[in-house]
């Protein structure tokens, strides 16, 4: 620990380089990713039940984010001269859509959690009482839940002052202290209690799926694939993120107090790490449509196979193209 008015600067170099690359890979394949999953559940909708509506709107969040990728490739690519060419307005705008993204695809999840919870542990209580219109009742207070908690966010600058060429996923060293207070409440609300009702959720699932042999084994193995998809996305995506952006919050502020630790340049890094994690969260939430029903994935499956008939096609000549497409169907 070092006690000094002035502690050493954080390199941010690191931060153009890294999240660039990963950036521009996510757009693309979440993009492609998300399309086909949206458009094979709208392929399928009457036939995946109530759940469908929250997959929908889990789709929809990513799509918001993912939109807003190609500004932050520009403003990534373009750091070495320090320029966000787009103005504050649009900066707050895109982070905006980021943190409805993170904590809209928490809320769905967490929805899915219960729905499957209900549906596993209490059919029948569950049959019958839960419609389309409750669970588009639900989705639309998550999405007014996520936006209020969000919108405070965009009231903290998100350049220094005197500066519009910044645009920062916090905010400026003068506002940091009460930044810190605002994103420990929300990541208490937003993240710890959506992560222990999933958790409390697919717990009592575990139990049950492995203590009853009632239930059809095809639906017992799908189930215990989701847990493992959506428990990977909390563990992976999320709890990094909100471990290293509050830690990353009080080292900035523990150097305005002059108070420096040699921690502070890991946590910096480990900070990008999980923001490049939280942003992958957009390119492997399309899983969850591939176990929400068996249509879906024998959908994606004839467009893979269509993908390589077409690629195969012209280099067959005709009369071997037949041979080969019965042998791929």
């Amino acid at each position: 620990m070092m006690n000094n008015t002035t502690c050493p600067r954080v390199s941010l170099d690191f931060t153009g380089r890294f999240l660039l690359p990963v950036y521009i890979l996510v757009f693309i394949i979440g993009l492609v990713a998300n399309g086909l999953g949206l458009k094979s559940l709208l392929h399928n909708w009457t036939k995946l039940g109530n759940v469908n509506v929250f997959v929908f709107n889990l789709g929809l969040t990513d799509v918001l984010y993912l939109l807003t990728l190609p500004f932050l490739v520009v403003y990534y690519f373009m750091e070495s001269t320090g320029k966000w060419i787009f103005g504050e307005t649009f900066c707050k705008i895109t982070r905006f859509c980021f943190n409805v993204n993170l904590y809209g695809s928490i809320g769905f999840l967490t929805c899915i959690s219960v729905y499957r919870y209900l549906a596993i542990v209490h059919p029948m209580r569950a049959m019958g009482r839960i419609t389309v219109t409750h669970s588009v009742m639900i989705s639309v207070t998550v999405w007014l839940l996520v936006s209020v908690q969000s919108l405070p966010d965009m009231f903290f600058p998100k350049a220094p002052r005197n500066n519009t060429e910044k645009c920062f996923d916090t905010t400026d060293n003068d506002h940091v202290g009460d930044y810190l207070k605002y994103t420990l409440g929300w990541t208490l609300t937003g993240f710890c209690i959506p992560l222990l009702i999933t958790l409390g959720c697919y717990g009592h699932v575990i139990v049950v799926l492995c203590s009853t042999n009632t239930i059809d084994k095809v639906l017992k193995q799908r189930s215990l694939k989701l847990m493992f998809i959506l428990i990977l996305l909390f563990s992976v995506c999320y709890i990094p993120y909100h471990v290293f952006r509050n830690l990353d919050l009080l080292a900035r502020v523990l150097t305005k107090q002059g108070i420096c630790y040699k921690w502070y340049d890991r946590v910096y890094i480990a900070r990008q790490i999980s923001r490049v994690l939280v942003c992958l969260n957009s390119a492997l939430n399309p899983l969850v449509y591939l176990h929400t029903h068996e249509d879906i994935r024998a959908q994606l499956r004839r467009l893979i196979q269509q993908a390589r008939q077409a690629v195969v096609q012209p280099s067959v000549p005709p009369t071997q193209f037949s041979l080969v497409r019965n042998s791929l169907t």
